[in-house]
């Protein structure tokens, strides 16, 4: 596993999707941003429960344990970053069970990337008052 550098801003990137998160490595890196990966939903829970996360970016429908229970896995342990939720199909249901766990934003697959820099953007002005957590 790899340890974080407690002076970067760290995204776990939580998504099955082959090439995904060199993707996204490659939009957040030159920012400053550290990325730490995960393919399943028990993968993004270890990293979750062994890692300073500032960011979590996952998928609703990934294998094992999908996006809202990961969220509620962590709810009940103790706290959990703000998260961006990424699905297939925003349908109703699914925005009001995310809004009801206080997912901060949900997007649409595929990712718009300029919408996902927006969204983490947004995250870094409200929880982190627009500067790299310390």
């Amino acid at each position: 596993m790899v340890q974080t550098s407690h002076n970067r801003f760290t995204v776990l990137l939580a998504d099955e999707t082959e090439g995904w998160h060199q993707t996204v490595e490659g939009l957040l890196h030159p920012q400053g941003v550290q990325t730490l990966w995960a393919r399943s939903g028990n993968e993004a829970l270890d990293i979750l429960n062994q890692e300073t996360i500032h960011v979590a970016i996952v998928d609703q429908t990934m294998p094992g344990l999908g996006g809202l229970g990961i969220i509620k896995r962590m709810q009940s342990q103790s706290s959990i970053p703000p998260t961006i939720l990424l699905a297939n199909q925003l349908t109703h249901n699914l925005m009001h069970e995310a809004l009801a766990m206080h997912v901060f934003s949900v997007l649409g697959k595929p990712v718009d990337f300029n919408l996902l820099l927006d969204s983490l953007a947004r995250v870094m002005k409200r929880y982190y008052e627009g500067r790299w957590p310390v």
